[in-house]
């Protein structure tokens, strides 16, 4: 009978630690799959399109915040400009996204007689116009007087769904980038210079998530875009003429993925327990 007994019990067991294995397997096959819904990558193919295909990415810059070009994440905003000019570009960031600003610029080869090295710098800015100052990368780099471009980067902190009045935490909308030249020589001031500027926004997942949300994303105004010279492109018009935001729209206050592991957690640990109790109770004895 004690053998009947351990083996029903430990037939019993067994279901429950393979129930609990098949639905841990459900529900982390379904929090997985919300999270790559969740967490969209940029496709290469649409990037070479927007850059390749004329009048799509932008080829102009703005001189003040007010009319700061808008460009989408992924694509490669372009512009002619001289140096000693401020140049500014405005793109989205939503919640939960970590963004990286990289800038390329290039002197040609008229710009080679200048008198001395120079330094370029790259700064970030909220919808408050708040600078906001970056993780990692060269956000300051210096142009010496042989060489004829120069590379900078700035990795943001992640935007968060809400912050305390007194924080300075990134929020989500609008960003604003500008590039200009520091500590030149007054003679090299007024040289061609082309400027290249891309931003990368992934998802940084349901650990960066938190609660709460903003009312509106914070996207100040309209951002419009100067039409001298011909105008921007038909796409950057239109990204100014409606706000600049990311194509699916604004996610702040929706569910985060978050939700969907600690629902999973917390299923399996219920299910842990079960099995627990049912493996460390003792055997019934059989009816005398």
């Amino acid at each position: 009978m004690r053998i009947a007994g351990l083996f029903t019990h430990t037939k019993a067991v067994r279901s429950v630690v393979a129930g609990s294995v098949l639905a841990g397997t459900l529900l982390l096959g379904t929090a997985g799959a919300a999270v790559a819904e969740d967490s969209p990558t940029p496709s290469a193919e649409a990037t070479d399109s927007d850059d390749s295909e004329g009048g799509q990415a932008p080829t102009e810059a703005g001189t003040s915040f007010r009319t700061a070009t808008a460009f989408r994440p992924g694509q490669t905003a372009t512009a002619d400009g001289s140096s000693g000019d401020y140049l500014y570009w405005v793109f989205p960031v939503d919640t939960g996204q970590r963004a990286t600003v990289t800038a390329k610029v290039t002197l040609p080869e008229s710009a080679a007689a200048r008198k001395g090295a120079a330094t370029w710098q790259v700064d970030v800015y909220d919808g408050l116009r708040r600078r906001q100052p970056c993780m990692y990368g060269a956000q300051t780099k210096a142009l010496a007087a042989a060489a004829d471009t120069v590379e900078l980067r700035c990795v943001l902190r992640t935007v968060r769904a809400w912050a305390e009045p007194w924080s300075n935490d990134p929020l989500p909308g609008s960003y604003y980038v500008r590039l200009t030249v520091r500590n030149a020589d007054e003679k090299d001031l007024g040289l061609p210079v082309r400027a290249e500027i891309k931003a990368e926004t992934p998802d940084q997942g349901g650990a960066h998530a938190v609660d709460g949300k903003l009312a509106v994303p914070l996207t100040p105004g309209r951002t419009t875009v100067s039409q001298a010279g011909g105008g921007a492109s038909a796409e950057g018009a239109q990204l100014a003429a409606s706000g600049v935001e990311p194509e699916d729209g604004w996610s702040s206050g929706r569910w985060s993925n978050r939700w969907l592991w600690t629902v999973a957690g917390g299923v399996l640990g219920a299910l842990a327990g079960i099995a627990g109790y049912t493996l460390a109770r003792p055997a019934r004895r059989p009816a005398a």
